[in-house]
Parts: C-alpha cells; structure tokens; sequence
C-alpha cells in the first residue's frame, strides 16, 4: 500500500473529536445548551472586539477556534494507559507534561495527549488530558487488592480498535475506510455506561476512598467526564450560564481576568448525578456524579520566568484566603487575585520585554517590500522598531495542574479521603506509559525559535536565533 493513501492523523483526530463531541451532546443534553452559549458569545465578541477579531485572524486561531475541545478521562492500569497512549497516536497526538494531582487530594497523575505542532493544532486542537489512578495510594490493603482485581478482569478497547491500532503501526497509518471504522470503533471506550460492574456495597466502598476511585473502578471503561470548548470571554459565559438552565461554579479557576489573557482559565457547571444499576440489583437506585460541562479560555504560553511569576501570584492570593476557593468566599478571592496579579505586566509587549510569555513572529507586507536591501547584521529587536516582523502570543496547549485538581475536587463534591502525600512519579507515570512525556516549555520554545527562522527564510537573512 503506498503512503500516500493514508489519511493524515491529523484529520482523523478532527473526525474524532467531531465524533466524541456528537456523543456527548446526545449524552449530556446540558452540553448542547453549553456549546450554544459559547458559539453567541464568541461571535459577539468577534464582533465588539476588533483587537482580540485581528489577532487571532493574524495566528490562524480564528479558524480553529469552533473545533478546539479538550476532554478528560480516567484510566485504572498501566496497561490501559500505555493502549490508550498507542490509540491516541494513530490520531497524531503525544502526550505533554507531567502532572501530580495528590497535593490537591486527587490519587492520581496525568499527562496531555494532543497534537504538538503548530500545523497540526491548527487542523485540529483536540486534547485529552488523561490520569492514571494510583492505587498504591489506596490505604486499605483489601480494598487496595479488590480494586486491582476489578479492574485487571475488564477489557476497555473493542477487539476492532486493536486490530486497527496494531494494523496502523505495522503498515505506518490507516486509509480511509480505516480511519472511519477506528474512529467508531475508538469511540466505544469513552462511551458511558449506567452500569456498574460492582455490587452497590463495594461501590459504596471504593467511594468512601475516594468518589474518584469509584468512579475510575466500578465502571465498564474510561467514559469521558467533560468536553470543553473555548471561549473568548469566558467572565460573560459564567454570567449567562443560569439564564440557560446551567448552574456554574462559583470560582472561574486560573488567573484573573486580563486585558491580555493568559495560560488558562476555565469553570464548568456541576457533575450531573447519574442513576446507576450495580450488579445486585437489578434496577437503577443510586446515582454517581462524574460528568459535567467545561468551558475554558486560552492565554499565552508562559515562559520559566513567567509561570514562576504566575505561581507565586496565585500562591500569595490563596494564601491570603487561607480556604479554598468556594461559593462563600468568591467574591474576595476574586479580589485578591486582581490584586496580586497588577504586578505581572498586563501587555504583550511588555511580556515579551520581560521574557514572561512564548511569541510567534511574522513578516509584515513592508519587510518583504524592504527584505533585498537588509543587512546581515540586522537584529530581531530592530526588525521589529521599523515593522519588518510583528509578533502574537503563542496560545497554551496545555493545562493548569492546581486548576484541574480544584476542577475535580469541587465538582465531584468529595467528601472521603482527600489528603495524600504529594508523592509525585513521574519515572513510574512513564514506566506505565511506556515512553517518556514530552516537555511543553521545550515545545513553545522550538515553535517560537521556528517562527523566527521561517521569518529570516522570508527576509533572506541569516538565523538570528
């Protein structure tokens, strides 16, 4: 079979991502109501807005900014990590930093499958942040040893989903028919499922634990727990939410709002509860809450400089409230963080001045005008006094640890053990995974390098980096 008859990953990943979020909207009617309100807002803001209108024109953002999703799931094994790692890859995505969730009372740890290259994102900006529970952290000997036998006997792929994972990577891709039937055969492990595979006293158990153990053991496979759009004004989705029938958290999770956004912000209505059949009993009479509506809105991607910046900005605000962010105390977090956050500069150029966030670079229509009379000793600094290259925020790809653990926590309302050892493994993560996690700082810096050589291409100038 010749190369040139496979279906770019990239646009399998597109065709998945439309699939997932088809069987969510069906599943979760209140996400449909969502993905309206995020559709009006972002229109009206395109329209009011020309600033935000022009700047993701420049990026190619604008393009994109209808399919970016991203969604979560929650694996039990090392195995089903290291398959689900392989199945991502059929789709063009690898996975992305580390991230420890026990400090925030969450027994688990994560990675960020998605596309990595900038071409790539802006086909299709699917991600899906996927953790991995540590049993180990499950105190209970005997609850430990039964959760390990649960999930050891369940199998969370279809046999066709292997067949066409193992056809992918032995022949270097899928056709077309194939990437059709991956796609609807990949769709089955996130699918939920109302029933359980414990018995109601054992899920009641597993919950005590932790409601997110429950949910990661006493189910048939890793159902997706959201799927997040983006927003270009998420403050006005969070105002409008209750006029569409949606009750949103309290706190929006990230930093505060900003004339010039940055990493992530991001708030969700609450975890639906979910009626529930356990293998004793033969009709539904429990409810489990797991899912529930996401909506984020993406920044620039922040140097070392700046997220040490932005964390102990964040630090120093959660510090001063001495609580968790919650309904009661909203109002004066929200204070404080705009506060604290006056001290991180609230322009891109003086961002970028002060090395805190990645850029893009861009040749302007005078720099190609001037590029055959330019010296080789030209600098980037002074291409961009006389408007010879311009420059816009690289956008975050990725995810805000702190932000998901407290995304988890307020919306499974857990009330059992939520004080683990912050034991973070990564070794082990990747162990499991069966490959080292790609490092997103490294990932912003190579796109930012790149767009500057691309701009030297163009200029015929020699690397200025």
């Amino acid at each position: 079979m010749s190369i040139q008859s496979f279906v770019s990953p990239d646009l399998i990943r597109q065709g998945f991502s439309r699939a997932m979020s088809a069987m969510y909207r069906e599943e979760v009617p209140l996400y449909g109501a969502l993905m309206e309100l995020v559709a009006q807002t972002n229109a009206q803001v395109l329209r009011s807005d020309h600033r935000v209108a022009q700047q993701l024109r420049n990026t190619g953002e604008i393009e994109r900014l209808d399919l970016e999703r991203h969604g979560a799931i929650r694996v039990g094994t090392a195995g089903e990590l290291a398959t689900i790692s392989r199945l991502f890859a059929v789709m063009g995505m690898q996975p992305v930093g580390y991230y420890d969730l026990t400090p925030a009372g969450v027994p688990v740890h994560s990675t960020a499958f998605r596309a990595v290259h900038e071409a790539s994102l802006q086909i299709s900006p699917f991600r899906v942040f996927t953790s991995l529970l540590r049993l180990e952290l499950i105190e209970n000997p005997e609850l430990r040893e039964f959760a390990r036998s649960v999930l050891a006997r369940r199998s969370i792929f279809t046999p066709g989903a292997l067949a066409l994972i193992d056809k992918s990577e032995n022949q270097g891709g899928l056709d077309e028919q194939d990437a059709e039937a991956f796609v609807e055969q990949a769709l089955e492990t996130f699918r939920w499922h109302h029933s359980a595979t414990v018995t109601a006293k054992q899920y009641r158990q597993l919950s005590a634990q932790h409601r997110l153990v429950a949910d990661v053991v006493a189910f048939k496979g890793p159902h997706i727990n959201h799927l997040t759009p983006r927003t270009l004004d998420i403050d006005k989705v969070q105002a409008q939410m209750p006029e569409h029938g949606i009750t949103p958290k309290a706190v929006i999770e990230g930093p505060p709002r900003r004339e010039c956004p940055i990493l992530l912000r991001q708030t969700s209505f609450k975890a639906l509860e979910e009626p529930i059949a356990f293998i004793d009993q033969a009709q539904s009479c429990d409810s489990h809450s797991a899912r529930f509506g996401e909506i984020e809105q993406r920044g620039a991607a922040l140097t070392p400089a700046g997220r040490t910046l932005y964390d102990r900005l964040l630090n120093a605000a959660r510090d001063e409230l001495k609580d968790f962010p919650n309904e009661k105390n909203a109002q004066r977090y929200n204070a404080l963080l705009q506060a604290h956050f006056a001290e991180f500069p609230d322009s891109w150029a003086g961002m970028r001045e002060q090395g805190l966030a990645y850029f893009r670079y861009f040749v302007t229509e005078q720099g190609l005008a001037a590029s055959g009379a330019l010296s080789a000793s030209e600098t980037l600094e002074g291409l961009l006094s006389r408007n010879y290259i311009r420059f816009e925020p690289l956008v975050y790809e990725d995810f805000l640890p702190v932000s998901a653990a407290g995304i988890f926590q307020s919306n499974l309302g857990d009330d059992g053990q939520n004080h683990y050892a912050g034991r973070s493994n990564q070794q082990e993560f990747e162990k499991a995974l069966g490959r080292s996690t790609l490092n997103e700082l490294a990932l912003y810096a190579e796109t930012q390098r790149r767009s500057i050589l691309e701009c030297c291409a163009a200029l015929d100038l020699p690397p200025l980096v």
